[in-house]
């Protein structure tokens, strides 16, 4: 076993940290007060390639893993959770099932412009009454001649107002259950197709969430993802994804947490010393450096898993329920060190702890991820 990262990671992680330190962070709390979706940055991602890290260069990406994808979000979300999760859907939620499912045709049509940052993407699966149920999908696509109809709502849709490219479920044979879920590529302006409103967020708040509604929105039989009445087992191969992209935001985070920490407490004196000197501090930071880093070997398993062509679903699960929880538990001494100061909006922790609560949301709850680890045990 090697746990180094290869040179080609390490120059990954070191370019990508500069350009969050010198890009992101400054704007980092701007972005977070105004809720402003960060329209520049998301194209210089795309400049610097960020965007387009494990497709191939036919398509415009940069031919890298899976895993120098996760080591990129892992260090911007030290800096900002919103620029994280705009490329976590970008890249796992909407181009992985276009590379994966779609066709050569397709493929060539949407990834190019999608892996440059002139297009936004998203992913549209989860509606009012299928959350956690994904399976409970209401939205219906039926053929009409060369066309498919679409009709249905979707809500919590990350980048889902501004996609200019979006892949969306819908129910082809509503009696077959999941094995009759398809999924579609809808453009926008599609007659038809109109976002409804951005929700406000606890946190990530310069990431745009939305619904979408869909009303005798038709679209070409050839954007049909994959075969028909796949779109089960194509989002959740989708899904496995993106919990690895979750996980290493979470990780982001967590570490980032940490960093403040570890700061503040060598700055901040109280009783002639710096708190840093105390035992109750000490080992808070160590508990939280000892659970970050068990929580990015198990990103880096999962993603090693997905690189060898290994079924990783049950690893996907165990790392974005460890790794959310752990993140959780990172911000909140994080700030316990800050004291009152780590209550108020100048220092970036609060942010921090208001930004990692969606980790354990989305993607799947973490209560689903140990239904999906338990059954893999039991072999169900």
């Amino acid at each position: 076993m090697d746990f180094q990262l290869t040179e080609e990671h390490l120059l990954i992680k070191n370019t990508v940290r500069e350009f969050a330190e010198k890009e992101i962070a400054p704007r980092a709390e701007e972005i977070d007060a105004t809720d402003q979706f960060p329209a520049d940055i998301f194209k210089r991602m795309g400049e610097l390639g960020l965007l387009g890290i494990p497709f191939e260069e036919a398509y415009g990406g940069a031919h890298g893993d899976y895993i120098s994808l996760l080591i990129a979000l892992e260090e911007i979300a030290r800096v900002s959770g919103t620029v994280a999760i705009i490329l976590d859907a970008q890249t796992s939620l909407c181009c992985e099932p276009i590379h994966h499912f779609g066709t050569e045709e397709q493929k060539m049509k949407y990834l190019p412009g999608l892996l440059s940052g002139e297009k936004i993407g998203a992913f549209g699966l989860t509606e009012p009454g299928a959350g956690s149920d994904a399976g409970a999908t209401r939205t219906r696509a039926v053929r009409e001649g060369d066309e498919w109809v679409l009709n249905g709502e979707k809500i919590f849709i990350t980048n889902g107002s501004l996609a200019d490219v979006l892949v969306v479920t819908a129910k082809t044979d509503p009696e077959k259950g999941t094995h009759g879920i398809s999924a579609f590529i809808v453009e926008k302006g599609t007659p038809g197709f109109q976002p409804g409103r951005d929700e406000k967020k606890m946190g990530l708040k310069g990431s745009v969430t939305s619904q979408l509604f869909f009303e005798n929105c038709r679209i070409p039989l050839g954007n049909l993802l994959g075969k028909e009445n796949e779109g089960f087992k194509q989002f959740l191969v989708t899904l496995d994804a993106g919990r690895l992209a979750i996980s290493a935001m979470a990780v982001g985070l967590a570490q980032g947490a940490l960093d403040k920490a570890v700061a503040y407490a060598r700055e901040r004196v109280q009783f002639d010393h710096p708190i840093a000197d105390f035992e109750a501090i000490r080992w808070m930071v160590a508990e939280m450096a000892t659970e970050i880093e068990a929580a990015r070997m198990m990103v880096y398993r999962a993603a090693w898993l997905k690189e060898q062509g290994a079924r990783y679903t049950k690893e996907a699960a165990m790392a974005k329920l460890f790794c959310t929880e752990v993140s959780e538990r990172a911000c909140y001494k994080a700030i316990q060190i800050h004291g009152g100061y780590g209550y108020v909006r100048d220092y970036a922790v609060e942010r921090m702890y208001r930004d990692q609560r969606l980790c354990a949301i989305g993607e799947g709850t973490n209560e689903i991820q140990r239904l999906v680890i338990a059954r893999h045990i039991f072999g169900e």
